[in-house]
């Protein structure tokens, strides 16, 4: 630390008791097993019932990451309407609803209301009492069926091709040469019209 010209000495105090101001790690390794072994009890609680809630698949928002598909907060009305269920019996057998989110485009409803029919081809509804299965509980046969706890993945946002060879009008095509072209096509339209429209005049009064 340096002094220079005729100023007030630093008064700095370096004799704070910092012991106590300083923050460990020392208990992350023991914190890590006790929210695992909460988890565990969690599921074991939960039964047979799915770990996590079904939620939609949308995009991810702006530009750069709307290529992208991820979980959503929760189904639109309409979606659940499309798939023929209730919004509050859809709380009580796992789906996740969002009263706020619109639908923007079809593809994106209809890969929702896909998403919630594969659900419900899965789901089974064990009824409360053995003997007294009430209007929308599973059946005998399905009871016995297979159970899962995985819930749906989200799907791939791309249709994969299988590999071929470039053609050759792929191969004499140029792209960059194109692009510029029917930019240049858009811009000078509404120049070319007005150009073409004084001509077809100017011939018309020659004819005169």
């Amino acid at each position: 630390m340096g002094f220079r010209h005729n100023n007030v000495l630093h008064a700095n105090h370096f004799h704070k008791d910092w012991q106590r101001r300083v923050r460990t790690w020392f208990d992350q390794p023991g914190r890590k097993l006790r929210r695992r072994n909460a988890r565990k009890v969690k599921a074991a609680k939960l039964g047979v019932r799915p770990l996590t809630l079904l939620r939609p698949a949308v995009r991810g928002q702006t530009v750069r990451y709307n290529r992208k598909l991820r979980e959503g907060r929760g189904f639109t009305l309409a979606e659940l309407k499309e798939a023929g269920i209730n919004r509050k019996e859809a709380r009580g057998i796992g789906i996740v609803v969002d009263h706020r989110r619109r639908n923007l485009s079809e593809e994106g409803k209809q890969l929702n209301i896909e998403r919630l029919n594969a659900y419900k081809a899965r789901l089974i509804v064990f009824p409360k009492k053995a003997g007294k299965p009430k209007k929308g509980d599973s059946t005998s046969d399905d009871l016995q069926a297979e159970t899962t706890r995985t819930n749906l993945p989200i799907p791939d946002p791309y249709v994969h091709e299988a590999p071929r060879k470039i053609t050759d009008e792929e191969r004499s095509f140029e792209a960059y040469r194109t692009l510029r072209i029917s930019r240049a096509d858009a811009r000078y339209e509404g120049i070319r019209k007005v150009r073409a429209a004084k001509k077809e005049e100017e011939e018309a009064n020659k004819k005169k």
